[in-house]
């Protein structure tokens, strides 16, 4: 099935793998949140057994170094796409409320970015994400 739209999470390259896997949960989370459509049905097993449902379609996992995160950021703005970011600072913090003020002190251009999330358009997707390679 091909989808009108594409799930990108871009993830900073230098990161340890556990702190990757993190920013790329809490960031699909957040476009989850922010689009509930992108929910699926639950699952429902031979026995009966119903399970949580998983986001309806594939998401693509990209890497880029710190100016490749601040590239898609731009684009992404220039287009009007809505982007979920995590910060570095986010590392340190234990909760939601500590998390947005974290990123709320800090101008855009001076964000440290570990990660992005979005989801639009294919075409507008494509474009913010040019040059990026998939995550390995």
């Amino acid at each position: 099935m091909r989808f009108d739209t594409k799930i990108a999470i871009i993830i900073r390259d230098d990161l340890a793998a556990w702190q990757k896997l993190n920013v790329a949960c809490f960031l699909t989370g957040g476009l989850v949140g922010s689009y509930p459509v992108l929910a699926g049905e639950r699952y429902v097993d031979a026995s009966g057994r119903s399970y949580n449902p998983l986001v309806r379609q594939p998401i693509l996992v990209f890497a880029a170094d710190g100016d490749g995160l601040r590239r898609a950021l731009r684009r992404a703005a220039e287009r009007g796409v809505p982007v979920g970011v995590y910060t570095r600072e986010l590392f340190a913090t234990g909760n939601d409320v500590d998390n947005r003020a974290a990123v709320a002190c800090v101008p855009t251009e001076a964000l440290d970015l570990v990660g992005l999330a979005l989801h639009a358009e294919r075409k507008e997707v494509d474009k913010i994400t040019k040059g990026l390679p998939l995550h390995p």
